[in-house]
């Protein structure tokens, strides 16, 4: 659901480049594939809720594609996140890379929503993550978490009865929205504990093909399921108790979810082609495409792009779904990259004490 080629980041599995460093790792374009893809699975989805409250078949669309595509995006960033410690460059990433794109675009969107929607009043505020901005503060949180998951005995049960807790816990609060942190928890715990073999696994040929009738099965499910039950679910940023049910069925619905969306990220990892891609380029820039579309997205809402009755046709539904994934095709582009890099990649050297051992190199040549 996050770029830079040479950061520890979601995207980041080269390593940095410099005269004395060693030779690049090649990227690896499964990965890259299934970052693009599901970079344009979030925008579909985002593009299709103005859609659902009018069609059924959208709806169910949007649980399905609901149900997998953030958990696959944080099953990767945990897998990417598996070298991280608190060595003194790497916490220096997390700021520049993590903390830093949080601070501008939280204050981004929050003007944006501001002048864009007529409201004035709306805070701005870096402990009310506002829309896209959720991510930026959850993989900061999971990431300065990493090393207490190595150690712990059963990091994948923990995680998992942590989302359970929080489920069922509606004086969490609003803040930094701990809600969506905590119960997208065991999804990144499980990513930090996979190897490459668990990934071919899941390309195997025969799970390809069990994929079909297994999608076609939740279809079948979201469809029925459309009129009788919340998409909120799915977005996990509430509590049970804060959707109008008993605290019980937190519990039965963030296992039964969790079962789904494992079951549909495997689906969704055994199509995504394994070979580079015209679209394999653009796997580095996901981060850019999440932060960026959201202001197409939010700005549609504000503006009534979405109230065209023709839209809400089946024609409609196809266009805008073909649009949202032109545009966030686009904005993981490489121009678009170097055009915001200052704010997604910001180098900020002068924030940091160097380190001693490179201090100590750089004295040693001279």
């Amino acid at each position: 659901m996050p770029s830079p080629r040479t950061r520890d980041t979601p995207q980041a599995n080269t390593a940095p480049a410099g005269p004395q460093a060693r030779p690049a790792k090649q990227r690896d374009a499964f990965f890259d594939n299934a970052k693009y893809l599901a970079i344009v699975l979030v925008a579909m989805g985002h593009t299709w809720e103005p859609l659902t409250d009018q069609s059924r078949t959208a709806e169910a669309l949007y649980m399905v594609v609901y149900a997998f595509h953030m958990p696959a995006f944080i099953l990767i960033s945990g897998y990417f996140s598996r070298s991280f410690d608190m060595r003194a460059d790497r916490l220096q990433r997390l700021v520049t890379g993590i903390a830093v794109p949080y601070v501008l675009f939280e204050a981004a969107y929050s003007v944006f929503k501001k002048v864009a929607n007529d409201d004035p009043g709306h805070p701005i505020s870096l402990l009310d993550p506002w829309y896209l901005t959720w991510f930026l503060v959850a993989l900061f949180v999971w990431r300065l978490t990493t090393p207490l998951w190595k150690v712990v005995r059963w990091p994948v049960p923990l995680a998992l009865a942590i989302a359970v807790l929080a489920s069922v816990s509606p004086d969490i609060g609003d803040d930094l929205d701990l809600q969506r942190v905590l119960q997208f928890l065991p999804f990144f715990v499980i990513g930090l504990f996979m190897k490459p073999e668990h990934f071919q696994l899941m390309r195997r040929r025969e799970v390809r093909i069990l994929s079909v009738p297994v999608f076609a099965a939740a279809l079948v499910v979201a469809y029925w399921a459309a009129p009788r039950m919340t998409s909120a679910w799915f977005y996990h940023r509430d509590s049970a108790q804060e959707l109008g049910t008993p605290w019980w069925a937190g519990v039965v619905m963030t296992l039964a979810l969790f079962g789904c969306s494992m079951v549909l990220t495997a689906c969704f990892f055994s199509w995504v082609p394994r070979r580079r891609m015209w679209f394999t380029v653009l796997g580095a820039g996901t981060l850019y495409g999440y932060l960026l579309h959201g202001f197409l997205v939010k700005g549609g809402r504000f503006w009534g792009w979405f109230d065209y009755s023709w839209l809400h046709e089946p024609l409609g539904e196809i266009f805008l779904t073909l649009v949202a994934a032109a545009a966030v095709t686009l904005l993981c582009t490489p121009p678009v990259q170097r055009m915001f890099r200052f704010a997604m990649e910001p180098k900020m050297e002068w924030a940091f004490k160097r380190d001693a051992a490179e201090l100590a190199r750089g004295r040693a040549k001279s």
